[in-house]
């Protein structure tokens, strides 16, 4: 069953293909010599990707365009949509064809759905743990250099939220850019006289004084970094109402539900994108010349 309603389509193939292109090559480079001394090139066969722990699907789209990359003949039948609940030994997919290309692709294929599902899968705990409370769970920009794209796809097929996709997409006042322009005031003044239509401005604070001031000088919504559920309580009785809340920094899945209960609208988390474990998932040939009767 999904564990929310299911994310939009996954980011079209052109804003990833680059990184697919270097995960073959790295793999396969010239080719897969054990297979090539083993395994007969008309040999075929089919094999079931499965999953070897519960998880949060994500990334079976990226395992089949591997597949069809290494083989255009392969077929690949995913049992499984993105952001669906999998349990351990459930089948997420099979695909059939060429036990060579199948065995060349295997290891890239899974690297990719074990590491997106690994996201998507803490994601949903988070979900879980702030659950029957408004709180939203939301990502960062701490992903893995190269993956953005999939990475905040993953976060979106746990159920969370994306923040801004980059530098030039929002624009967030962090501490180093406050200390820079001299204080809270002065770099809310500069941000809100310079900055481009339609763009709301996002400003760090660490106090309820720089709230106070940040909202003074027209901060459409406000970061609450490594404040404790108290400090962020507080913040939120004096002005909640009035602003956009997100707290930061030093979340656990032992205190979110914490800050959730705090009363903030939304809780950002580097730790979904940096240091989600890739989930266990296989694949196992369950077809093959030498396995038949």
């Amino acid at each position: 069953m999904p564990t929310h309603l299911l994310p939009p389509s996954p980011p079209p193939l052109r804003t990833w293909q680059t990184l697919l292109d270097l995960a073959l090559a790295e793999d396969i480079g010239p080719g897969d010599i054990t297979t090539q001394i083993v395994i007969g090139p008309e040999s075929k066969g089919r094999a079931r990707i499965e999953a070897r722990q519960d998880l949060v699907i994500c990334g079976l789209f990226v395992a089949e365009e591997v597949f069809r990359q290494v083989d255009a003949h392969l077929q690949i039948n995913p049992v499984h949509r993105e952001g669906e609940r999998v349990a351990a030994g459930e089948a997420l997919g099979f695909v059939e064809g060429s036990m060579r290309s199948i065995l060349a692709a295997e290891r890239t294929a899974l690297n990719f759905l074990g590491r997106l599902s690994g996201i998507s899968t803490l994601t949903s705990q988070f979900r879980d743990a702030v659950s029957e409370t408004s709180c939203q769970i939301v990502d960062t920009r701490k992903t893995l250099p190269g993956w953005r794209v999939l990475d905040k796809f993953a976060v979106l097929a746990g159920g969370g939220i994306n923040h801004r996709f980059a530098l030039f997409d929002g624009i967030l006042l962090k501490d180093n850019h406050v200390a820079a322009a001299g204080g809270v005031r002065e770099a809310m003044n500069r941000a809100r006289t310079r900055a481009p239509a339609g763009l709301r401005i996002q400003i760090e604070v660490e106090s309820l004084q720089e709230a106070e001031d940040a909202c003074a000088a027209g901060a459409d919504f406000l970061l609450l970094d490594n404040c404790t559920p108290e400090a962020v309580a507080r913040i939120v009785e004096q002005l909640g109402p009035d602003i956009l809340l997100e707290a930061s920094g030093g979340i656990s899945l032992e205190n979110v539900r914490a800050f959730a209960e705090a009363g903030v609208h939304r809780i950002s988390i580097g730790a979904l994108t940096h240091s989600a474990a890739a989930v266990d998932v296989a694949l196992e040939v369950e077809d093959g010349p030498d396995r038949r009767p």
